[in-house]
């Protein structure tokens, strides 16, 4: 019972935490420009992505996303990417929240450095509660680009859930510190663009958006 209860208190706290500090703003002064290049974000409510428009990326990625990593070459010729960042067992075994098991959950959270890109290649993000669209000025969409170029650890890439999408492996460690979302979080905050200091849940991150 005391075991319990001690993990109960843990968790209230971790999810005050989480939403305190994805109030407290990173880059505060910054405002999205009238006019700029437009990328999305998407959340499905366990990770989000980062929706990038392909004739823009001026081949930052070329050498690390192929059209032969994904099960139907032909959706490659979409026009963005959406790439999202995780825990390889974590992302590749909770595609949705009906899918996540406590045992998942509680080894991401202690840590791996089993990490994963998530990259789906689609015709265009679709607007909707669940997807924002931001505009960003050219250098900050730049530093955004070479964030995600960072995260690409290079290897082979593995099949992902549908016909468009894969899992490549990635640089950097997961745990409860630094989880899925708040890759997306210093995505932006590294683009210099106005974020939650910290963003450990989907929520923290789609607030700023």
């Amino acid at each position: 019972m005391a075991v319990l209860l001690l993990l109960a208190v843990i968790g209230y706290g971790y999810v005050v935490a989480g939403l305190v500090a994805g109030a407290v703003p990173v880059n505060a002064e910054w405002r999205e420009p009238a006019q700029g290049i437009e990328v999305f974000v998407e959340d499905n409510g366990v990770h989000t992505g980062i929706a990038l428009p392909k004739a823009l990326l001026a081949g930052a990625l070329d050498g690390l996303v192929a059209p032969d990593d994904i099960a139907d070459p032909r959706f490659a010729a979409h026009e963005w990417l959406v790439v999202g960042w995780g825990d390889r067992a974590f992302y590749l075994e909770t595609p949705t929240w009906a899918d996540v098991r406590p045992a998942t959950v509680a080894a991401a959270l202690i840590g791996s450095d089993r990490t994963v890109l998530h990259v789906e290649h689609i015709a265009r993000p679709r607007g909707g509660p669940q997807v924002r669209a931001i505009r960003l000025r050219p250098q900050e969409f730049a530093r955004l680009v070479a964030f995600v170029r960072a995260s690409f650890a290079g290897g082979q890439a593995v099949r992902g859930y549908a016909a468009y999408d894969a899992f490549y492996p990635a640089n950097g460690r997961y745990n409860a510190a630094h989880p899925c979302n708040d890759w997306t979080g210093a995505a932006f905050r590294a683009a210099g663009v106005r974020m939650g200091a910290w963003t450990p849940f989907s929520q923290t991150v789609m607030w700023w958006l």
